[in-house]
């Protein structure tokens, strides 16, 4: 049971969880303009009847409650975001290119569930650090969920961002992750906290998992420690994604050998560019000795600004050197991100007009669709 307390602050065990009904505060409901065929019109397209020389764009403040900017709808783009993610905002209009260089593919919006799990599970990993693991974690999992799906988040770090990212304190827990791999005996529901994203769970960490990494070595099947914890859990979500830390030791390994996916967050700057070889060694050797069934899902561009040569240099030399590997989304850099993670919240809630949430939504589509292409 969870006890309200004072400022809109739920109790989860020990933590104090900020709710994210407290900061909306009730909301009316609208219904979705429609076109002549029945489907919903993108809220951003504005009022194209009459002249067509003249065409009104809504700032992102005046849309609808429930309603957000699609990236895929069939309408023009809007020039804000056309603007961070391609230098030449007409011919993404004209020829729908995407800021790859790449036509962009259009990604439906997915049907509801009626069964769900077993779960496939994603690493989200990266050994630089600053690259955008947690951010893409958090907001990935939370546009799955507004998808029907059921995601559990695993913050595999012992920074433990991911929880901080969510509203929980990570000195004040009693279990985490670490209890979940070192005690014999510990099940996961002792662990696993609600997020206030419904259809989302989260295994929170703390500090305490930096020691697991000495401890698990003088274990037997060190390295799939954390699949055989989270094999229980399988049946219970769609999706399980793992926050791994910015680094290439044991927990990684641990992550590596538990997925089935690995989602790559390459921030566009030539340092983080310089590891990727590196990280896809890595993969290969857990591939060859450990998990057959890992697969490098696709390698995710964050922190794109458009306006500058050096990011766009960048992206085009990850797409010549992974071609298809390199998602069509791409997460640009805005200033509401680091606001989420002040607010406890992902970006889908805090702020979901706004171009990041797009983003994660259309990433959030285009995992689904490599997913059910399978």
């Amino acid at each position: 049971m969870r006890d309200q307390g004072p400022e809109g602050l739920e109790a989860v065990g020990s933590v104090a969880v900020r709710t994210f009904e407290a900061r909306q505060g009730p909301q009316p409901t609208q219904s979705a303009p429609q076109s002549m065929d029945g489907h919903h019109v993108n809220a951003m397209a504005g009022d194209r009847s009459g002249d067509n020389t003249h065409t009104h764009l809504a700032d992102y403040e005046e849309l609808p409650q429930g309603h957000f900017y699609d990236p895929d709808a069939e309408y023009e783009p809007d020039p804000e975001y056309a603007a961070t993610l391609a230098p030449d905002a007409a011919r993404q209009r004209r020829e729908r290119i995407g800021p790859t260089g790449r036509p962009l593919p259009y990604f439906p919006i997915p049907g509801p569930l009626t069964d769900h799990g077993p779960a496939k599970i994603i690493a989200m990993c990266n050994q630089k650090g600053g690259v955008g693991k947690t951010t893409s974690t958090i907001n990935l999992g939370a546009a799955l969920a507004e998808y029907g799906r059921r995601v559990l988040l695993v913050d595999f770090d012992p920074q433990g961002a991911l929880s901080v990212g969510l509203g929980v304190n990570p000195m004040e827990l009693d279990l985490t992750v670490y209890n979940l791999l070192m005690e014999r005996g510990m099940s996961a529901d002792e662990v696993l906290l609600k997020t206030a994203v419904p259809n989302m769970d989260l295994l929170p960490s703390n500090i305490d998992l930096s020691a697991a990494e000495v401890q698990l070595v003088s274990e037997v099947a060190r390295e799939s420690t954390l699949q055989r914890a989270l094999k229980p859990l399988m049946q219970d979500y769609d999706y399980i994604v793992i926050d791994c830390q910015p680094s290439l030791g044991l927990l990684t390994v641990n992550a590596l050998t538990a997925a089935h996916k690995v989602i790559v967050p390459l921030e566009c700057e030539f340092f983080a560019l310089r590891g990727v070889a590196l990280l896809t060694e890595t993969i290969e050797k857990v591939q060859e000795r450990l998990n057959p069934d890992l697969e490098l899902d696709g390698i995710l561009a964050t922190m794109y600004d458009s306006r500058t040569v050096h990011s766009r240099e960048v992206l085009a030399r990850v797409v010549e050197a992974f071609d298809d590997h390199v998602y069509h989304t791409v997460i640009g850099r805005t200033v509401r991100f680091p606001e989420t993670t002040v607010a406890g919240e992902p970006i889908t809630t805090y702020a979901s007009n706004s171009v990041g949430a797009a983003a994660y939504r259309q990433l959030a589509r285009e995992v689904l669709a490599r997913c059910h292409a399978e």
